[in-house]
């Protein structure tokens, strides 16, 4: 077995390299070398001072996430940092830490136990440990706020929010900043303080600034910490953690940290963001495109339609350092489109997340055109118009006729079939679905469509590509809605059948927003326009049996011009604000038509509103994966926590289903089947899982398509 904790005299200074790739992440193996290597340094006369580096891209990226599953399994105890960390600060020769890359969690911690920290200016450092559900657990909600005051400590751990270096060099944490090669200027600071002798500063033993005010401050972050992450228990925690740093000795802190910490991780709260941390990485996974070639490199793309989500799809290009022209049938169109995109970089620029001229240099990579000219020359085209099958595949024949002979033909179509599109190209191995959410330039989600002759080296290119756009790529089949669209029509159809029951519009979204959704289902349907969904069930009647319940308010809206917020009305009444208000000409529309059909009207509880609408999605999901359109179920998880508000503490609807109780899920759905007839039918794959007692969150589609 190679070492994953190398040491080297250089010059007299003893250089402790961590080489565990791809993020140097500790693990308990590693721990063991790295004891055994500042060991050996601090015994070696010949060496006067010491240097923690990482190999490769990064520094210490923080904790490996495997061992923490290990520990929720019972299969190991936690490892105790806090001894390593202490001698580490009782050395007599000083030990600096050089980071590049990213020192985060466990890596901070160490760095923080160092005597000094030097970075590249590029560096990043951190203490994201809440976005796992968890809190710092070696020292660092006691060492930060010993460098970094109280207040500030608070919110680093609470929000896990990272800072460059030159951020991290202002706020105490960082000695120096190293210009040029790291180690060699590393080198050069551990003589200095080599030279200039001890003792060296030891982090624990600094004072906490605890300004007079820091209560109102304190008050300040979890207020934020409330808003940015709603309904999350370890931001909390970890204020709390900070909070006691002012309150008592160092070592006693540590221990209420360490006693935190093991809350947090047993919580189900962790337990779900840990599974979100693997799906997310598993879905790069993909069977069968092993012996494919090489992904394309994208130089330049096209785009057809300049709309809401072609302009937004040019922005993702554009922020990758991509060319992109971008299309539409005349300039009218094409000026609101750019419009829109020089908006859009607008409000970046308002906020600080772009300077003016990075947002210019974007802007000018985007091409405005009502031609076909230059498409020849792009190695991705992707078309974005409405949804409509006959004009997609007219697009198609001209895209397949103008590209060239390995460009990638990619649909924008949210619920419409790749495999008819594709008959439009003479080449349909190159054509597929890439279906991005809207606002596209913000939302991190994008399915990746395969159709039955999509090529493997199609499939591995735009995984590759939605990498490169800074998304989150998840290989869907071709099914009607693919997969969040497809969940997202039962899940829609319950919540209108539920007002039409007797609960209203806001009590729906209310219950969905307590339980944790990012927004209610009435106020996504405005957001995204009433006849974007009309126009969909006019092109492709969801496949259900005639004589089935269907919802009958929503057709009647789009009659009426309540198209949502770009008409100011729609299941809500909007002002310039544009914030959903209760609408008594709703209200009374959903009554007259319930009395109309006969549906008896009745007091709904929250409860009933969450059931029906959750685990109607949960059952088209076990559908999903018995068909094969979903390789895994965390896949799903990832779709619906990136591309559809799901709640991050609840780890997506089929981890969600499994903290429920799969029987539960059944005989609630045997109750509403008898209540609401055939919709309600279970899907098979449940029946089965609970038969043989094993978790949905853990089922692939090979396994379900075989039950």
């Amino acid at each position: 077995m190679s070492e994953l904790v190398h040491l080297a005299n250089h010059e007299g200074i003893g250089v402790i390299t961590v080489d565990n790739p791809p993020v140097n992440a500790l693990s308990s193996t590693l721990l063991t070398e790295l004891d055994t290597r500042l060991s050996e340094a601090a015994n070696d006369s010949a060496i006067k001072g010491i240097i923690l580096i990482g190999a490769g891209r990064t520094f210490i990226a923080g904790a490996d996430i495997n061992e923490f599953l290990e520990v929720l399994d019972g299969r190991r105890t936690l490892t105790d940092l806090h001894p390593l960390l202490a001698r580490m600060e009782d050395s007599d020769k000083p030990i600096v830490a050089a980071i590049h890359g990213n020192a985060f969690g466990g890596g901070l911690e160490f760095a923080m136990a160092c005597h000094y920290r030097v970075a590249t200016p590029d560096a990043q450092v951190g203490q994201p440990e809440t976005r796992l559900g968890i809190i710092p657990g070696a020292g660092g909600t006691q060492r930060l706020p010993r460098l970094v005051g109280l207040v500030k400590a608070a919110e680093l751990c609470a929000l896990g929010t990272p800072v460059k270096a030159p951020v991290a060099r202002e706020l105490g944490i960082l000695d120096e900043i190293i210009e040029g090669d790291l180690l060699a200027g590393a080198i050069r600071f551990a003589h200095r303080k080599a030279q200039q002798g001890g003792p060296h500063p030891k982090t624990r033993e600094r004072m906490v600034i605890s300004p007079p005010e820091q209560t109102s401050a304190l008050a300040a972050v979890r207020a934020e910490v409330r808003k940015s992450r709603k309904n999350l228990h370890a931001p909390h925690a970890a204020i709390d953690a900070v909070a006691a740093s002012s309150q008592m000795p160092f070592e006693d802190g540590v221990r209420n940290e360490r006693k935190i910490f093991n809350e947090c991780l047993f919580a189900p709260e962790a337990k779900a963001l840990i599974h979100a941390f693997f799906a997310e990485r598993a879905v790069s996974k993909i069977p069968g495109v092993e012996k494919a070639g090489p992904a394309t490199e994208f130089r330049q793309a096209a785009i057809v339609g300049a709309g809401t989500m072609g302009a937004g799809i040019a922005m993702c290009f554009a922020n990758a350092g991509i060319p992109v022209r971008l299309r539409d049938v005349d300039c009218a169109t094409l000026e609101r489109g750019m419009q829109n995109i020089q908006q859009n970089y607008a409000n970046s620029v308002k906020r600080g997340r772009l300077t003016a001229d990075i947002a210019e240099q974007r802007q000018r990579l985007i091409s405005p055109q009502t031609g076909y000219d230059g498409f020849e020359s792009a190695d991705i085209i992707v078309e974005a118009v409405y949804e409509n099958l006959a004009l997609k595949k007219e697009i198609f024949a001209v895209l397949d006729a103008v590209a060239k002979a390995d460009s990638i033909l990619a649909s924008n179509t949210s619920t419409l079939s790749i495999d008819e599109i594709a008959q439009a190209a003479s080449h349909p191995a190159r054509v597929l679905g890439m279906h991005f959410f809207s606002p596209a330039h913000v939302m991190r989600l994008v399915e990746v469509v395969r159709g039955k002759q999509t090529s493997p080296e199609a499939i591995v290119s735009a995984m590759a590509l939605a990498k490169r756009l800074g998304k989150i790529g998840v290989l869907v089949g071709n099914c009607f809605g693919f997969v969040g669209n497809r969940m997202m029509f039962p899940y829609m159809r319950e919540a209108q059948f539920l007002v039409e029951e007797g609960a209203t519009p806001e009590q729906v979204d209310g219950a969905l927003t307590n339980f944790g959704m990012a927004m209610g289902i009435f106020a996504v349907d405005d957001m995204a326009g009433l006849d974007v969904a009309w126009r969909v069930r006019q092109e492709f009647k969801h496949p259900e049996q005639p004589g089935l319940r269907k919802p009958l308010v929503a057709d009647q809206l789009v009659a009426m011009n309540r198209l949502g917020q770009k008409t100011g009305k729609g299941w809500y009444r909007y002002g310039e604000d544009r914030k959903p208000a209760p609408d008594p000409e709703v209200l009374e529309l959903i009554e007259k038509t319930a009395r109309e059909a006969g549906i008896r009207r009745r007091s709904i509880t929250n409860e009933e509103i969450v059931e029906r609408t959750i685990y109607a999605m949960i059952n088209e999901g076990l559908r999903i994966l018995e068909e094969g359109c979903a390789l895994r179920a965390s896949d799903i998880d990832v779709i619906y926590l990136n591309g559809y508000g799901f709640p991050s503490y609840r780890g997506g609807p089929m981890w969600y289903a499994d903290t429920v109780g799969l029987r539960t899920i059944w005989d609630r759905i045997l109750r509403f089947r008898e209540t609401h007839g055939q919709l309600w039918e279970p899907a098979p794959l449940l029946g089965k899982l609970i038969a043989e007692g094993k978790p949905l969150s853990s089922v692939e589609a090979g396994a379900a398509a075989s039950s």
